[in-house]
């Protein structure tokens, strides 16, 4: 588990085809690893990893095809910079929200533009996520705990501070970009809830208007 404040800005060193899957040396920057042992999880925008090797400035990944496929990593080439955060601890201040470092779909940046000393990022998320997605909640975009300022439908709209633009690889987001998108755990858990009984019946079960209003959600 992660929360979200990115720690370090890495850089992939190396990428080494492995079959369909790939294995990735990512170099860690100011990140301090004396804590880490091989079979940590470290969160590299926002994709869990597991370090199969520490070879002392960074760490190896393997990142299997489906991760491949369904993330920006597709994207990723040596020389990307990406937004580094270590497993969280129990002592670990929460700063942003718990975040798991999987994946739920890819975002694209529709519109840049300077509000003040921020940044105003518009997002388009999958139509199929927008039912996740609140305004003034939670969601991690590349790795990064962000509150959403306004949503409309499936697209939604971030102010960066300069501090987060300073410290994570948003300082080189332009439109078009594909960013990693993980919605708050919570609103996945409380889907499947709402689902009771109904939730053992069919994989392909979800929260639909008539169930939340035969469960007493909304009045007839």
């Amino acid at each position: 588990m992660f929360t979200g404040i990115i720690q370090a800005l890495g850089k992939i060193a190396a990428i080494e085809p492995k079959g369909l899957d790939s294995r990735f040396y990512i170099k860690t920057g100011r990140l301090d690893l004396t804590d880490v042992i091989i079979g940590d999880s470290i969160a590299a925008n926002g994709i869990c990893l597991t370090a199969v090797s520490l070879p002392g400035d960074g760490f190896w990944a393997d990142v299997s095809a489906e991760t491949l496929a369904k993330t920006s990593f597709k994207h990723i080439k040596v020389g990307s910079r990406v937004n580094l955060e270590k497993a969280l601890l129990p002592t670990t201040h929460l700063g942003g929200h718990i975040v798991s470092g999987h994946v739920d779909g890819l975002g694209k940046i529709i519109e840049r533009s300077h509000a003040g000393r921020s940044i105003h990022f518009k997002i388009q998320a999958p139509n199929e996520l927008a039912k996740y997605i609140a305004a003034k909640g939670s969601i991690c975009i590349n790795g990064i705990s962000l509150t959403i300022n306004e949503l409309n439908g499936a697209v939604f709209e971030l102010n960066i501070v300069p501090h987060t633009l300073d410290e994570t690889t948003l300082s080189a987001a332009q439109a078009g970009d594909e960013v990693n998108l993980e919605v708050d755990i919570i609103a996945r858990y409380l889907e499947r809830l709402l689902l009771g009984d109904k939730a053992a019946a069919s994989v392909q079960g979800s929260v639909t208007m008539a169930l939340l209003e035969e469960n007493g959600f909304l009045a007839k």
